[in-house]
C-alpha cells in the first residue's frame, strides 16, 4: 500500500477534516446574519494568497481546510443572510443542506439507472411532483441541470429540433447548415442567457425578432408576428429588472395550431404558479412548450438546482441523446437522456429534500413571504423619497435616487456600509438599483436595515 493511500485511509478513520470542516461551516452560519453582505477590500486583498505554484509534495490536508476557512469565508458574499439583493441567488432551505451534505458524501454519478439509482428515483419523484406543483401537463419531462441557463439551452434546442424534423429536416442526419431557416422572436427586454443559448445554437442576430415591450418589460402581444411552423417564441415569467410577467396565454393562444414553439424562461418567477395570490401572474403556461427555471432561486434549494420542462419528451431526449455501446436502454426513465451532461452530481437529492419537506403549503408560503417583503422594501424606500421604477409584483424593486449621480453615490454608500449589497442596472434610460429579494432569511427587521442602509447611503460622500 503506497503512503498517499495509507494517509487519506487515516483521515478517512479518524474524521479530523470532516469534523473541522463542520466547524467552520456552523461558525459561519451563525454568523450570517452579522457578515458584510459583500466582502470587505481586506477579504478581497487577502484572496493574494492563494496565488502561490503548485506544491512539489503531498501537504498537510488539515492545513488546506483551514486555509479555506481563514482566506474563503470572508471572501464570500453572504448570499445565504438576509440582506444580500444583489442577482436572485437564493438561499437555502436547512434541510436541503442537509440532504446535500450526504449527497456529497455519497459523491454519486446521476448519469443513469444504473451508475446511481437513487438519484434516478429522486430525479422521477421531483419530475412528477413539479409538473404538479407549477401546473403543467401530465408527464411532461424534466432534465436537471446546472442552471435555467442550461436549462434554456435544452429548451431552444429541443424546441428548434422539432420545429426542423415537422418541417422534414432531421438536424442529427443532416446538420444545419442548409436547414430550413427558423424565425425566432423574443422581448427586447429577455435575459442575456436567453441570447446566449440562441448564439450556442447557431441563430445570429438576422434570426432574431425584438420586440418592444412595455413600461415593466413586457411583450406587447400586438408587436407579436404571426406565428408559422418555424417559429421559435420566447415569453418571460419574470423580467430579470421588474420582476414583470409577459402576457403567456394571450401569446399562447394565438400561436395554438400554427405549429410554433414555445418557450418560457421562469428562472425564478415560474415558481408563482405556486401560490394562489401570484399564480395570475403565469396563466397559460401550461399552453407552452417548454419551461426553464432554477430550484436554487426562489425555491432556495442550494447550488446547484436548474430543471428544464419539456411537454414533449421524445423532442428533449432527441435533441439531448446520447449513444454509446455501454449505455444500457430500457423502459425506465434515463435522466442523461433529459440533460447535455453524461456526468452529473445527484443535484435531485436537494431539490427532493426541499419538496418533500415543503409540500404545496410550504412552497407558496415560502413565494408568498419573498413577494410581501419585497413590497415591504418598496414601501419603505418610497416613504424615505426613493424613487421606485416599477410595479413590483413578484420580489424584484427596481429603484433609485432622484439622479444618476445620486443613485451612483448611493450603491458606493451601500457597499461601503457592508450592511447590503445590491447591484445597478439601466431601467428605460436611467441608472438603477435593483433589488432581489429571494432568500427565506429577510424578514422584517431586515428589511427596515435595509431601508435604513439605504437612507444613510445617500448621504454618503465619496472622498
Amino acid at each position: 500500500m503506497r503512503e498517499l493511500q495509507k494517509a487519506m485511509i487515516e483521515q478517512n478513520r479518524e474524521k479530523k477534516l470532516l469534523e473541522a470542516a463542520k466547524a467552520y461551516a456552523f461558525e459561519y452560519m451563525d454568523s450570517i446574519k452579522e457578515r458584510r453582505a459583500f466582502p470587505s477590500q481586506k477579504a478581497l486583498e487577502d484572496l493574494s494568497v492563494f496565488d502561490e505554484k503548485l506544491p512539489d509534495k503531498t501537504g498537510n490536508a488539515m492545513e488546506v481546510v483551514d486555509m479555506l476557512h481563514r482566506y474563503g469565508s470572508p471572501a464570500t458574499a453572504a448570499s445565504t443572510g438576509g440582506r444580500y439583493f444583489g442577482f436572485v441567488n437564493g438561499s437555502f432551505i436547512p434541510v436541503s443542506m442537509g440532504a446535500k451534505w450526504l449527497a456529497d458524501v455519497w459523491d454519486q454519478n446521476s448519469a443513469t439507472p444504473t451508475s446511481c439509482p437513487i438519484a434516478s428515483k429522486l430525479e422521477e419523484v421531483c419530475e412528477r411532483w413539479l409538473a404538479e406543483l407549477l401546473g403543467l401537463p401530465t408527464g411532461t419531462a424534466a432534465g436537471f441541470v446546472s442552471g435555467s441557463s442550461i436549462a434554456t439551452l435544452c429548451g431552444l434546442a429541443a424546441g428548434r429540433n422539432e420545429l426542423l424534423r415537422r418541417n422534414g429536416w432531421d438536424v442529427s442526419e443532416k446538420g444545419l447548415s442548409q436547414s430550413p431557416r427558423i424565425k425566432v422572436v423574443l422581448g427586447k427586454e429577455a435575459h442575456a442567457t436567453v441570447f446566449k443559448a440562441l448564439s450556442i445554437l447557431g441563430f445570429g442576430k438576422c434570426d432574431i425578432i425584438e420586440l418592444a415591450t412595455d413600461g415593466q418589460g413586457r411583450i406587447i402581444p400586438g408587436e407579436m408576428p404571426e406565428f408559422d411552423s418555424l417559429t421559435l417564441a420566447i415569453l418571460q415569467a419574470g423580467n430579470v429588472n421588474s420582476g414583470a410577467f409577459d402576457p403567456i396565454r394571450q401569446i399562447c393562444e394565438k400561436a395554438q395550431g400554427t405549429g410554433a414553439w414555445i418557450h418560457v424562461d421562469g428562472a425564478f418567477g415560474l415558481w408563482a404558479a405556486a401560490s394562489n395570490e401570484r399564480r395570475h401572474l403565469t396563466c397559460g403556461i401550461e399552453l407552452a412548450d417548454s419551461w426553464s427555471l432554477d430550484g436554487h432561486k426562489t425555491l432556495n434549494a442550494p447550488y446547484d438546482s436548474g430543471v428544464i420542462m419539456c411537454k414533449d419528451r421524445r423532442a428533449l431526449a432527441s435533441a439531448m441523446q446520447a449513444s454509446g455501446s455501454y449505455l444500457l436502454s430500457g423502459e425506465n426513465r434515463n435522466g442523461m437522456m433529459h440533460t447535455p451532461e453524461m456526468s452529473r452530481r445527484a443535484r435531485s437529492v436537494e431539490l427532493w429534500s426541499v419538496l418533500k419537506y415543503l409540500g404545496k403549503a410550504g412552497v407558496a408560503d415560502l413565494v408568498d413571504g419573498l413577494c410581501d417583503r419585497a413590497l415591504d422594501f418598496a414601501e419603505g424606500l418610497k416613504a424615505e423619497g426613493f424613487e421606485i421604477h416599477n410595479d413590483v409584483v413578484f420580489n424584484q424593486v427596481v429603484t433609485s435616487g432622484k439622479t444618476d449621480d445620486e443613485t451612483d453615490r448611493i450603491l458606493k454608500g451601500l457597499e461601503s456600509g457592508g450592511s447590503v449589497w445590491c447591484g445597478s442596472s439601466n431601467w428605460k434610460g436611467r441608472k438603477v438599483i435593483r433589488i432581489s429579494v429571494c432568500s427565506w432569511n429577510t424578514d422584517e427587521d431586515y428589511i427596515r436595515r435595509s431601508v435604513e442602509a439605504f437612507v444613510s447611503a445617500r448621504g454618503h460622500q465619496s472622498c
